[in-house]
Protein backbone atom coordinates (compact mmCIF):
# COMPACT_ATOMS: atom_id res chain seq x y z
CA UNK A 1 0.00 0.00 0.00
CA UNK A 2 1.87 2.74 -1.10
CA UNK A 3 0.76 6.60 0.63
CA UNK A 4 0.53 9.44 -1.03
CA UNK A 5 1.94 12.88 0.88
CA UNK A 6 0.31 16.11 0.76
CA UNK A 7 1.94 18.42 -1.81
CA UNK A 8 1.92 21.05 0.42
CA UNK A 9 3.80 18.59 3.63
CA UNK A 10 6.36 17.69 0.77
CA UNK A 11 7.32 21.36 -0.45
CA UNK A 12 7.58 22.70 3.27
CA UNK A 13 9.31 19.66 4.53
CA UNK A 14 11.71 19.98 1.55
CA UNK A 15 12.04 23.68 1.93
CA UNK A 16 12.94 23.12 5.89
CA UNK A 17 15.71 20.88 5.17
CA UNK A 18 17.08 23.46 2.80
CA UNK A 19 16.91 25.91 5.80
CA UNK A 20 17.78 24.04 8.48
CA UNK A 21 21.04 23.11 6.11
CA UNK A 22 23.16 26.55 5.97
CA UNK A 23 21.51 27.30 9.63
CA UNK A 24 23.50 24.45 11.30
CA UNK A 25 26.80 25.19 8.99
CA UNK A 26 27.13 28.71 10.11
CA UNK A 27 25.65 27.64 13.71
CA UNK A 28 28.77 24.95 14.08
CA UNK A 29 31.08 27.82 13.10
CA UNK A 30 31.23 26.94 8.76
CA UNK A 31 29.12 29.51 7.32
CA UNK A 32 31.56 31.69 6.01
CA UNK A 33 32.31 28.83 3.60
CA UNK A 34 28.63 30.04 2.25
CA UNK A 35 28.59 33.14 2.34
CA UNK A 36 30.18 35.89 4.68
CA UNK A 37 26.77 36.67 6.39
CA UNK A 38 26.29 33.52 7.97
CA UNK A 39 30.02 33.91 10.12
CA UNK A 40 27.68 35.35 12.28
CA UNK A 41 26.08 32.40 14.59
CA UNK A 42 22.83 34.40 15.19
CA UNK A 43 22.23 34.47 11.03
CA UNK A 44 22.28 30.42 11.96
CA UNK A 45 20.13 30.56 14.65
CA UNK A 46 17.52 33.00 12.52
CA UNK A 47 17.87 29.64 9.64
CA UNK A 48 16.96 27.19 12.23
CA UNK A 49 14.17 28.90 13.26
CA UNK A 50 12.80 29.68 9.80
CA UNK A 51 13.44 26.19 9.36
CA UNK A 52 11.70 24.25 12.48
CA UNK A 53 8.56 27.11 11.42
CA UNK A 54 8.66 25.36 7.97
CA UNK A 55 8.71 21.73 9.10
CA UNK A 56 6.03 22.87 11.71
CA UNK A 57 3.82 23.88 8.91
CA UNK A 58 4.50 21.11 6.52
CA UNK A 59 3.32 19.08 9.87
CA UNK A 60 -0.38 20.66 9.14
CA UNK A 61 -1.77 19.03 5.86
CA UNK A 62 -0.10 15.73 6.70
CA UNK A 63 -2.12 15.67 10.18
CA UNK A 64 -5.65 16.94 8.11
CA UNK A 65 -5.12 14.16 5.29
CA UNK A 66 -4.61 11.46 8.22
CA UNK A 67 -7.26 12.72 9.94
CA UNK A 68 -9.79 12.83 7.22
CA UNK A 69 -8.07 9.19 6.26
CA UNK A 70 -9.41 8.18 8.98
CA UNK A 71 -12.85 10.04 9.57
Amino acid sequence: MSRRYPLSFIILTALGVLCAIPGLLSVAGFGALLHPVLDDPMAGLAFIVSAVALLGSGAFPLVIAKLKENG
